[in-house]
């Protein structure tokens, strides 16, 4: 995280007007492909609101709401801190900062004559320089400015401050480089009360089935992890070759091992899937992939019943969840369908919509094995005693 975001640009080197004519321009280029947060110090009085936030917060009030209609506003009587602020922008891709008022762990300096000296005296807020972006009155990178570039082990674009769609385009390449890559877990550390043994341990693919689902995370995925209860540990990891994550948040469920995920990895997106799908297969996974949208916290299947509802166990949960789910579970709610139904996710129809059937009981299972073998279902492979 930097002091807003995990991938954020203070604009520096010119006037405040140009700062946020540069920023509302680069919105535009940037809001159809990811959300765009940002952050500026406002000088002006705002005369339709400010004698109502005045006298509310001199009354007392922490905190004043304002439906806009076209958007919501908050404003707090004590200035949110940095911890805080990061929360209120964790659904942002990209946060742009008005780097006049404050820093950013990136920057686009701009080189704008009536700023020379004012850049000068603000050289220590130059970490991570991206862009030189040139006004019509800047005819070049001032030498103070090409000392600090020179010590930067790379090359920095110089653009036109007008062609705002080259400088959109140079922020986006730089957040798909920045795009968490994919992780997968298989959810195991279920006591299989209604089953009454372990369904991770079933066979149906002549393996026990979290091998089985592993083995089918494992193209998909940089690495795979097998998430279990503590006491499973041992033994799981002594009977297939993948890692195991033993829950960390206990007696949650599913949330539980959601969240133990992220607390190994919080920058990697997770692929779940649970272990008592025994027709879920790689078509199916890969079509969650193809539909992944980065910018939503999760990207889940709809359930192919009359409800419709997220299947919060075969989803892929971005980094930016991670707080999510934890601001439900401090409300007390550890329900991950409740998460993804009140949370801004990109839900798709399954192409397969079989696969996501469970097995929770002994009926379930016997009916799924009548059924296999009066189809001769083949899936990705022999299905094992078919």
């Amino acid at each position: 995280m930097g002091e807003f975001g995990r991938l954020e640009w203070a604009i520096i080197g010119a006037p405040c007007d140009t700062i946020n004519e540069l920023a509302m321009a680069l919105t535009a280029q940037l809001a159809a492909s990811c959300q765009v947060a940002y952050v500026d110090a406002d000088h002006k009085e705002d005369h339709n609101n400010s004698n109502v936030v005045d006298n509310i917060v001199s009354k007392g009030a922490a905190l004043y709401y304002t439906d806009k209609i076209a958007h919501a506003r908050f404003d707090y009587g004590i200035p949110p801190n940095d911890y805080q602020r990061r929360t209120l922008m964790n659904a942002c891709d990209v946060v742009l900062v008005n780097g006049n008022h404050f820093s950013a762990t990136r920057q686009m300096v701009i080189i704008d004559p009536r700023k020379e000296q004012s850049l000068q005296k603000k050289l220590d807020r130059l970490t991570q320089v991206d862009m030189i972006l040139l006004t019509e009155n800047g005819q070049g990178v001032y030498p103070f400015l090409q000392a600090f570039l020179d010590g930067q082990d790379k090359q920095v674009p110089i653009l036109q401050i007008s062609d705002t769609q080259s400088i959109a385009a140079q922020i986006l390449e730089k957040w798909r480089q920045m795009n968490p890559p994919i992780y997968g877990l298989v959810l195991a550390g279920g006591k299989s009360q209604r089953m009454g043994e372990d369904k991770g341990a079933m066979v149906y693919h002549q393996k026990t089935q979290r091998e089985h689902v592993a083995d089918l995370l494992k193209p998909l995925c940089e690495k795979v992890f097998v998430s279990c209860r503590p006491d499973q540990a041992a033994q799981i990891e002594s009977e297939q070759p993948y890692p195991t994550l033993p829950d960390t948040f206990l007696g949650l469920g599913p949330l539980g091992a959601i969240l133990t995920a992220f607390r190994h990895n919080p920058d990697a997106a997770w692929l779940v899937a649970a272990c008592d799908l025994p027709l879920l297969n790689s078509d199916t996974l890969s079509q969650l992939i193809r539909a992944r949208n980065a910018t939503k916290i999760a990207t889940a299947f709809r359930q192919p019943d009359e409800e419709g509802w997220p299947e919060p166990l075969i989803t892929i949960w971005e980094p930016k969840s991670y707080l999510v789910a934890l601001q439900f579970l401090a409300q007390g709610y550890s329900c991950p369908r409740k998460i993804l139904i009140n949370s801004n996710i990109r839900l798709i129809d399954c192409s397969l919509p079989d696969a996501l059937k469970n097995v929770n009981t002994q009926e379930e299972k016997m009916k799924l094995w009548v059924c296999l073998k009066q189809s001769r279902y083949c899936y990705d492979g022999v299905f094992s005693n078919c």
